[in-house]
Formats: C-alpha cells, sequence, structure tokens
C-alpha cells in the first residue's frame, strides 16, 4: 500500500529582527531535523502582507531570514529554502482552501481576533483567511510534519480540517485518480490526497517569553528592544539586555515546581535550558539556591558563546546578498517542480482543464 512520503515544512515571516524566541523555538529545531528528514524551509513574504502592506525594505528582510537560516546550520543543498512568492502555486492552493473551509473555521481562530483587535471590521480579508494560506503552504508539498510553537497548533488543526474536508468532497475523484493513499483517521478509513500533518512540539523552551514581563511571548513587535535579544545583537547588547531582565527578589529553587508564579525565573531558567541543551532540572540542579546575581553572568556567557558564531555568519552573508539570491533561485525552482506536481494532480482531481 502507498503511504505518504514523510517530509517536514515550516516557514518564517520576513517582518521584523529575528529573535532568541524563533531561534529556540523554530531555526535551531530546523536544523536539528534536516538531519533525519527531507525538509523544506520557506521564508512566508505572502504572510509578511497581512501584517503590514507597504514594506520599505521587504527584499532585505527576506535574505535576513535566509541568511538566519544559512548561518544556524540550514544546509540548502541537501534540502530547501526559498520565499514564498516565488512558487505561485502556494497562493492558487490557498484559493481553492479557501473554497474548502467553512467561515465559522476562521472564525475561531483565536489568533485573528488578537491581531485584528477591537477594530475587527477594519482587518484585511488577507489577515482572516491567512491560516488557509498556511494549510497550503504546507499541503502543496503534501507535507508531514510540521515543527510548530504552541501558538500555532491551532492553524494546523485547521490545516488538518481543511485536508480531511478535500479529501472527504472529492473521495471518488481521488480513487479514481490513482492519486491517493488509503489512510485511517480515527476509526474511519479514507482514501486521501493530503495528508494528516502532525505537529512537532518538544524542547525545554517551546515558548522564550519577553525579558521585561515574563507573561507575555518575546516578541518583534513589542516596542521595547530590551523585551528581546536579536540574533544580530553583538556580545556586549546581550549582555546588557540579560542584565537589565525582570527578575523577582528571591533565589532560585532548587526543583522545577519552585518556578510556578515566577515567570521571569522560568523564563530565564528555560532559555539556558534551551541553549545548553539541559533541562530545566538540569539547570536548577546547578544553580538551585543562588541569587540571580551569580545566575545571570552565566546566562550571559552561554548566550554569547552559543550566539555570536550564528551573529558573525549572518553578518558575512548579508554582506553577499548575491548569494543569498542565488539560494533562493535554486530552491524556489526546486520547490516550484515540487508544487507544480502537486497542483497538476488537484486540477485533475476538480476537474479543471489543463
Amino acid at each position: 500500500m502507498n503511504t505518504f512520503k514523510p517530509l517536514v515544512f515550516s516557514g518564517v515571516q520576513p517582518t521584523g529582527n529575528l529573535h532568541l524566541g524563533n531561534y529556540l523555538g523554530a531555526i535551531r529545531k530546523f536544523v536539528a531535523l534536516q538531519e533525519n528528514n527531507d525538509c523544506i524551509y520557506c521564508v512566508v513574504d505572502l504572510h509578511a502582507l497581512t501584517a503590514q502592506l507597504v514594506h520599505d525594505d521587504m527584499a532585505s528582510q527576506i535574505r535576513s531570514i535566509t541568511a538566519a537560516f544559512l548561518a544556524s546550520g540550514i544546509d540548502p543543498k541537501s534540502h530547501i529554502v526559498f520565499n514564498q512568492s516565488a512558487v505561485p502555486q502556494h497562493a492558487e492552493l490557498a484559493w481553492i482552501f479557501n473554497c474548502v473551509a467553512r467561515i465559522g473555521w476562521m472564525n475561531r481562530m483565536t489568533q485573528f481576533k488578537d491581531k485584528a483587535g477591537k477594530d475587527r471590521e477594519n482587518a484585511s480579508l488577507g489577515l482572516f483567511a491567512y491560516p488557509s494560506l498556511m494549510a497550503a503552504d504546507i499541503l502543496v508539498y503534501r507535507a508531514t510534519h510540521v515543527p510548530v510553537g504552541d501558538d500555532q497548533k491551532q492553524h494546523l488543526e485547521l490545516a488538518r480540517d481543511i485536508a480531511m474536508k478535500f479529501n472527504m468532497d472529492f473521495m471518488e475523484k481521488i480513487r479514481a485518480s490513482g492519486y491517493g493513499v488509503d489512510i485511517t483517521v480515527g476509526e474511519e478509513p479514507v482514501h486521501a490526497y493530503f495528508p494528516m500533518v502532525e505537529p512537532l512540539i518538544d524542547g525545554p523552551a517551546p515558548r522564550v517569553m519577553s525579558l521585561k514581563d515574563g507573561t507575555k511571548k518575546m516578541s518583534k513587535s513589542d516596542p521595547s528592544d530590551l523585551s528581546r535579544i536579536n540574533l544580530m545583537d553583538d556580545a556586549e547588547t546581550i549582555a546588557r539586555k540579560i542584565r537589565k531582565a525582570k527578575t523577582d527578589p528571591d533565589a532560585l529553587p532548587s526543583e522545577v515546581d519552585g518556578l510556578k508564579g515566577r515567570p521571569e525565573a522560568d523564563n530565564l531558567v528555560g532559555i539556558f535550558a534551551a541553549l545548553a541543551d539541559k533541562t530545566k532540572a538540569e539547570v536548577l540542579g546547578e544553580f538551585g539556591g543562588q541569587q540571580f546575581s551569580v545566575f545571570k553572568p552565566a546566562l550571559i556567557e552561554l548566550a554569547v558563546d552559543v550566539l555570536a558564531p550564528v551573529n558573525a555568519e549572518m553578518r558575512r552573508l548579508m554582506a553577499d546578498p548575491g548569494h543569498i539570491d542565488a539560494v533562493l533561485r535554486d530552491g524556489g525552482q526546486r520547490a516550484r517542480e515540487r508544487a507544480e506536481k502537486t497542483m497538476k494532480e488537484v486540477r485533475d482531481i476538480i476537474g479543471f482543464v489543463q
């Protein structure tokens, strides 16, 4: 019996400076996953339009994300690195998925409510429908796994719902076409064209929080630059931001349970754990009972050691935009070939004349 070939897909928006949360929560996982998986990593520039339509530096932002991918260790020859707008099949499949998805499904997306704020009627249609484009990003390659943070799990569930509805609505045509795969969803057998994509969520720090408020996620949009460590920050800036990071007056606990109700302490311990590839329990085993005056210098040293090589390589790559553009062109060509195979089959299943 045919099976879906394992494939990892993920993407990062070219909006603002990449920060430590992006690195630990996404990019470093991308690097690890490429060791044993076929991977496609995308700079999702179409998604960037939902946050801001007019960009003065879109090309620079796209190159910056690409540079971060490469500087962190992603291999663009063994895998695919490209920018989303270079593959028009993403937008084509997104339109089909707009017709598959239901308005009620979109209305339940909590990120739209958060991003639209109180003036919901003034939000763009793109912002409302972008989870459908996200589903198309993944499924145009029939990807099986996506490394995501907790905040994106709902969108991945929507991608599964869209895939399932397409599979059910076109099941007989999929079966007749010979393109599908027999899978089981729950206890129900389904002849599917699109896979039920699975999230990959692991690691000691799936969410890195603000250095100024441990209850809020580290964000590129936070007006305070002290709230985040940017990948382009030099050693002195990293040290200054960690020294100024919000803490509480108590010593670090010896047990993980002691971090409850202490969001800033929990965040800094989680960052240390992720940078050192340790658990929070291991970090507390070393620093439990110590004051932040002892812990912060150790965290500074670790953060600089891990991030300095990435920072230096990013700066080297950004000084050679021609090389970055060549990587994106090559990746875009290979991504288009894969995506077009899917779209030819989708058009055939739907009944479009080609």
